[in-house]
């Protein structure tokens, strides 16, 4: 069954939600690469919770966006617009993470969809 795995959080001045976020709730959080997208570890592996990441808001209307982790993302483009929602740009390749998309639901509520790289799912 597909869960939430990951969430978004825009920011106006994303440095500056990174020092809340550090210090409000001790998250462990790096830039990624020279991106302008910084990974939040929101707690120890062993412990319920996902991890997620702050980035620069695009729009003023953005809003905290949750990824949905599939096993197959062309089915589930296809089940999401069967179901009344609709698809946002196109199917992108994040490099050593997998296939990803942005989707809209029937309420008009942004999420994620993510087809994780086989390579990058943990070991057994």
């Amino acid at each position: 069954m597909p869960r939430v795995v990951h969430f978004e959080i825009p920011a106006d001045k994303p440095e500056r939600a990174v020092a809340f976020y550090k210090n409000a709730f001790q998250w462990d959080i790096k830039q990624w690469g020279t991106e302008k997208y910084w990974l939040a570890s929101t707690g120890p592996k062993d412990q319920m919770g996902i991890d997620g990441a702050i980035m620069p808001r695009m729009k003023p209307d953005q809003v905290t966006v949750n990824t949905i982790g599939v096993e197959n993302l062309d089915a589930s483009i296809a089940k999401v617009k069967k179901a009344g929602g609709k698809i946002i740009g196109e199917k992108m390749k994040i490099p050593e993470v997998g296939w990803f998309v942005y989707a809209v639901d029937t309420e008009g509520n942004q999420i994620g969809i993510l087809q994780p790289d086989p390579m990058m799912m943990p070991k057994p």
